[in-house]
């Protein structure tokens, strides 16, 4: 049989002359090259130890820390004591001939760079507790002391400290292979994060004088080395956070008596911490997959919180392969947990919390560490670890391996408000999703913060999603990181900016990534390529150090997708998404050709010249467009096209459409950011039909793409992302005939 679908629809002939097209944009930092190129220039180099396909390489190593420490917590003078032990293990092929160890605590030391390094004003308008704090008060006593750095036997081993940084000399340098054991004790004093800022510290309750502390980045740390960059050698100027090697860790922890804590790894002598009634409610709640169990009660707080007990405990905790350590601990803390089944494995979901926070926290958060922990886990790995604890921290969002503080509270009448609400679930799904991105997929947050708050973020927003509620997500929905886009150029910088040069860093690290990502799964690549892309990247890298390059590079390596064009543009530019309707041309069937197609030859591809019957396709009258006194001539009534159809069998005849109305669109680019072309077509009679161009029909650098629409009902309108798929930053030009833009007003 002929194939000859369509065949009457070739010889289209465009009468009028072509409009000029001019494209103007406001980008500072386009790039004059094929968007199209693919990104030798930007990555690194394959090699054994990162290879082509974003996996790991045959030579990929990465070094070991484990530790053993005691702590000790002097609650009356907010102070912490502590000893390591730490055993450093050198899997690189390198001989080091010294050690770097973070000290994080010294970015809030009188010798810290970090606030000359800020630009400061004065305001006209102070509040009084910040004008007393910036001006009058006298430098508090912050920093890590470091009473001494010790060999396995007990020597003395020179260090050198360089602000946030020390380096450990080492007298015999350590070969391939080999680790070395060594010891540091030291003291600092706790922040009052609310008042001085930091990522933890201590919240005063001042009624009653009680603290709420969250510990971290407490201990000196080892900093990572790998085949990036060696030694990981960037201070803690406040920003950019941490780069952290594996390990296990050992951690006692002493605190007063009436405190309940949690922390990091599993707690090994729960039956000398908690009481009879406590342990035995902890194991329903290992039972118990529907509803957390309450541990320790808010009447068994609210009486723990009256005593100031001069007595103390020690929580012994163990954890295995984690990056860090953190500690949650006060004699105010509420306690409830639940299990959650995750295939063959069963973890533990819990919460502490104080009064305060109730009855918001006891209602909430575990069920939110429960459905972050399965919806996570379903995108990517089954959670590794035995537990995930949310922290109730007021003024907090931080995260550390199982456990992370978080913000969200009740008023003084216990009310909360749904923006409340729903900003604590936010925060409680994003830090506990933290142990995915950064925590096991362990990536370098000193250098690249998209990296974990991007992907992380995206995360967050599948699992809002996910509760089925219409949660008013933040950062996901393309329409949101819009103005974002649209800013000023002097304050935008790529995604790929290191963590300390960004000005609107949430927006930057964030939103964008997170929006692009979402874009990729729902515009660009569709849920099932990008879903087991991404779930690839995930796996291969559980538990090491990807680089952006290996990310990118395995989310083409397992789709099939080639993505270039849209990395170049979304991670490496600024380049804003906007496309247009630049002009609309409807033609008709006529049956006599004009004096213009006269001599007109039609060209049929490369088969040359078509002989016999033409139709001919007259441009109308662009300002009757939208009459509807304009009507195409019936296919029967042409009289040459007739006689060919007549040619055909019945079968053939039966095969063929219909359309009356020819429509030729022409869109364009203003913004430099590639995109796909989304198309929504509304007939006279309501009915809609949509299209989707890839954004390959941009590839041949070209500003202006053209498509024709042969339809057997008039288009009524036609608009561009209709359902703003695609973070177009000005939707002015997105619909034909144009539409009044609102004002403020109305």
């Amino acid at each position: 049989m002929r194939k000859i679908t369509l065949l009457f629809l070739f010889p289209v002939l465009v009468l009028a002359q072509e409009k000029a097209t001019t494209v103007t944009t406001k980008q500072a930092g386009r790039y004059d090259t094929n968007k199209f190129s693919q990104m030798y220039d930007l990555l690194a180099t394959p090699n054994m130890f990162r290879t082509a396909s974003g996996a790991p390489g045959p030579a990929y190593y990465q070094q070991q820390a484990d530790y053993k420490m005691d702590i000790e917590l002097d609650d009356k003078n907010s102070k912490l004591m502590g000893s390591e032990t730490i055993t450093y293990t050198n899997n690189s092929p390198d001989v080091l001939e010294y050690l770097w160890v973070q000290l994080d605590q010294n970015q809030a030391a009188k010798d810290s760079e970090t606030p000359l390094a800020e630009s400061d004003r004065i305001e006209q308008t102070f509040p009084a507790s910040n004008f007393t704090n910036k001006f009058l008060k006298q430098d508090l006593e912050r920093g890590f002391n470091i009473e001494h750095v010790k060999d396995a036997k007990g020597a003395p081993l020179s260090y050198t400290i360089n602000h946030t940084m020390m380096r450990i000399n080492l007298a015999t340098p350590m070969k391939p292979g080999s680790s070395m054991t060594f010891s540091i004790k030291w003291w600092y004093n706790i922040n009052n994060y609310q008042l001085e800022g930091g990522r933890s510290g201590y919240e005063l309750f001042e009624k009653e004088g009680n603290k709420l502390y969250v510990i971290a980045q407490f201990y000196p740390r080892m900093a990572v080395y790998n085949d990036v960059e060696g030694w990981q050698n960037m201070q803690f100027w406040g920003g950019g956070e941490f780069a952290l090697p594996f390990g296990n860790f050992d951690v006692n922890i002493t605190v007063p008596a009436d405190h309940v804590m949690e922390a990091t790894g599993e707690l090994t002598n729960r039956a000398d911490v908690f009481t009879a009634a406590q342990v035995k409610r902890y194991e329903l709640a290992q039972k118990t997959f529907d509803k957390p169990v309450v541990i320790v009660t808010q009447e068994e707080a609210e009486a723990a919180e009256k005593g100031f007990s001069t007595k103390k405990k020690t929580w012994k905790f163990s954890a295995k392969n984690v990056r860090d350590f953190g500690i949650a601990t006060s004699r105010k803390f509420i306690y409830d947990a639940m299990a959650v089944k995750l295939n063959d494995k069963v973890v533990m979901a819990a919460s502490v919390y104080p009064k305060e926070a109730n009855p918001l926290w006891g209602e909430t958060s575990t069920m939110m560490v429960a459905h972050t922990l399965r919806s996570y886990s379903a995108h990517t790995f089954d959670y590794p670890y035995p537990k995930a604890v949310s922290v109730s921290a007021a003024d907090q969002g931080m995260e550390y391996p199982m456990i992370c503080w978080n913000f969200g509270r009740p008023d003084e009448n216990g009310v909360t408000s749904e923006q409340i609400k729903n900003g604590m679930i936010g925060v409680v799904i994003h830090e506990v999703g933290h142990n995915f991105f950064p925590m096991i997929v362990n990536s370098d947050e000193r250098q690249w913060t998209w990296m974990d708050e991007g992907l992380n973020s995206f995360m967050e927003f599948m699992a809002e999603d996910e509760l089925g509620t219409n949660f008013p997500s933040r950062r996901g929905p393309a329409k949101n990181i819009v103005p974002y886009m649209s800013g000023d150029q002097k304050y935008l910088e790529p995604i790929m900016s290191n963590s300390e040069g960004i000005i609107q860093f949430g927006n930057n690290a964030y939103g964008k990534p997170a929006t692009g990502l979402n874009i990729l799964r729902e515009t660009i690549m569709g849920r099932e390529l990008f879903d087991y892309a991404f779930k690839t990247y995930a796996n291969r890298w559980k538990f090491k150090h990807p680089t952006p390059e290996d990310f990118f590079r395995t989310m083409e390596d397992a789709s099939g997708v080639d993505l270039d064009w849209f990395f170049r543009g979304w991670f490496y530019s600024t380049d804003f998404v906007d496309i247009g309707i630049s002009n609309v041309k409807q033609y008709y069937v006529t049956e006599t050709p004009t004096a213009a197609l006269k001599n007109a030859k039609v060209r049929r591809g490369r088969f040359g010249v078509e002989t016999g019957p033409f139709v001919y396709l007259v441009e109308g009258d662009n300002t009757e467009l939208s009459s509807k006194d304009k009507k195409a001539l019936k296919i029967e009534e042409v009289k040459l096209l007739s006689d060919y159809v007549n040619t055909l069998t019945t079968e053939e005849k039966g095969s063929l459409k219909s359309p009356k109305y020819f429509y030729e669109v022409e869109f364009n680019k203003p913004g430099g950011m590639i995109m796909p072309i989304l198309v929504e077509l509304t007939y006279e009679d309501g009915s809609v039909e949509n299209f989707k161009y890839p954004a390959q029909i941009w590839r041949k650098a070209n500003e202006t793409a053209k498509k024709v629409y042969a339809t057997e009902k008039a288009i009524k309108k036609i608009q561009i992302d209709p359902k703003l798929e695609t973070a177009d930053i000005d939707v002015t030009n997105n619909t034909w005939p144009k539409e009044a833009t609102k004002s403020k007003f109305d």
